[in-house]
């Protein structure tokens, strides 16, 4: 019992302080909230079209780096062949 009294003391004297101390009114504070709410909402959308378009530049730029990547390797693949069906042809004529 003694303790949901002090529970309830406590409860009530940490209102009154809030209410006495509150630097503005609640009104004043809501708006506050909502105006900065608004400019972190703006920021934000700010960001989110920064973000875009830097994952748009690096995608493109790892497409074009994959595309490079990808004609070195036919075109070792088509140097490489080339190599062996002529050591392949040599050594079958008895040319090597």
């Amino acid at each position: 019992m003694k303790f949901m009294w002090g529970l309830l003391m406590g409860f009530a004297l940490g209102v009154a302080a809030g209410l006495l101390l509150a630097p503005q009114s609640g009104e004043a504070t809501r708006s506050q909230l909502g105006e900065q709410s608004v400019m972190l909402r703006d920021r934000s959308g700010g960001m989110t079209g920064d973000l875009r378009s830097r994952f748009t530049n690096l995608s493109s730029d790892l497409r074009n780096r994959a595309t490079d990547a990808m004609a070195q390797g036919q075109e070792m693949y088509s140097r490489t062949k080339d190599e062996l069906s002529d050591r392949y042809g040599k050594a079958k004529s008895g040319d090597l």
